[in-house]
């Protein structure tokens, strides 16, 4: 392997390779994250959308099934995030990775206990702010990215970030192959981090429809609204998105509570902790009421593609780099292939 691919975040992630593989709700479960690790990168289970239970579980599956490094995204406003934490602890599990900055007492919580901490972060004061906490990494999205994304492109972000933290930058937000790779190193990244090109391999257990329905797609045919849970959310262009866009606070109340109703049956949680949670995310994220009403929509809205496969009834979140894939290889291809392309593309800068 060429040199400059054995970057610093292979020896933090004690991994082969400086691919991270994201922490995507009701898409980054067990077989994908296993299959992600077993083939040299890093797989991130998803437990947003996990129960206390769940994680435990898949936690379990994931060893059972590969000694490698894994990591669990979890939320930072989540009210048993500390108990989560003390699980992956006690479990072994080597990073707790954040869709949002934690707090500085997550972070001490979680390096107390020997894990490393990565969050996402969409800024650069962002970036500054969790690195004098002391987190090991940082996740950079531009936002290209899927989800929950900012306005600044990785191309511009990436280097800002680079240039005012020492700590291991991975980038986000527009990655598919070896060529990004390069690109990403040579902005001083350490490795890169890829959503959309995993979720769309034969390992992911998003049902063959969907992932049909992102193959169908371009480059112009996601859209940003905040019409999905109260932010910014990149996800594919449907009829369904393109209605749920041009709503508004008022009419998109009521499916917003209906959705709170189902993710409290769906979950099992007592509306003790849904409103504790509430009050958690109004605080750390600054929303308003109806903001912290709609994030009932996040969980309902991406279950009922990602898991009941209605495509027409939920929403795919995706990153514009859905327009340049076509193919479903499983992670080891995806993986292999990144790599031996970056090697060509390092050969070819460098020469003999």
């Amino acid at each position: 392997m060429h040199p400059a691919l054995n970057t610093r975040l292979c020896a933090l992630l004690g991994v082969q390779y400086p691919i991270v593989q994201t922490g995507m709700g009701y898409v980054a479960g067990v077989r994908l994250t296993t299959a992600t690790s077993a083939a040299g990168a890093f797989g991130v289970l998803a437990s947003a959308t996990m129960s206390f239970d769940e994680l435990a579980r898949a936690i379990g599956e994931v060893k059972d099934r590969t000694d490698t490094p894994f990591g669990v995204n979890l939320r930072a406003d989540q009210g048993d995030a500390a108990d989560r934490i003390d699980l992956m602890i006690n479990q072994g599990v080597r990073v707790a990775s954040f869709a949002q900055a934690p707090s500085e007492a997550l972070i001490k919580r979680c390096k107390d206990g020997g894990l490393f901490v990565i969050p996402s972060i969409g800024a650069k004061r962002h970036a500054e702010k969790v690195a004098g906490w002391g987190v090991d990494a940082v996740i950079v999205q531009g936002g290209e990215g899927g989800g929950h994304t900012g306005s600044v492109p990785t191309s511009l972000l990436l280097p800002q970030v680079v240039d005012t933290v020492d700590i291991p930058v991975i980038a986000a937000g527009g990655y598919f192959d070896g060529r990004g790779l390069v690109a990403a190193l040579a902005y001083g990244a350490s490795g890169i981090a890829m959503g959309t090109r995993f979720l769309l391999t034969s390992d992911s257990t998003v049902p063959d429809a969907v992932k049909q329905e992102y193959l169908s797609k371009t480059v112009t045919d996601t859209l940003v609204t905040t019409q999905v849970d109260g932010v910014p959310h990149r996800v594919l262009r449907t009829e369904f998105t393109d209605e749920l866009d041009k709503t508004n606070a008022v009419t998109s109340m009521p499916r917003a509570l209906r959705n709170a109703l189902a993710f409290k049956t769906l979950s099992g949680e007592k509306w003790s902790a849904i409103v504790r949670e509430g009050l958690a995310m109004k605080r750390s994220q600054e929303l308003s009421w109806s903001q912290v009403v709609m994030q009932a929509n996040t969980p309902m809205l991406l279950r009922q593609a990602m898991v009941e496969g209605r495509p027409d009834l939920g929403v795919m979140a995706s990153g514009q780099v859905v327009g340049v894939i076509d193919d479903l290889p499983t992670c080891e291809e995806v993986v292999d292939r990144v790599m031996a392309e970056a090697e060509t593309v390092l050969s070819a800068l460098t020469g003999p």
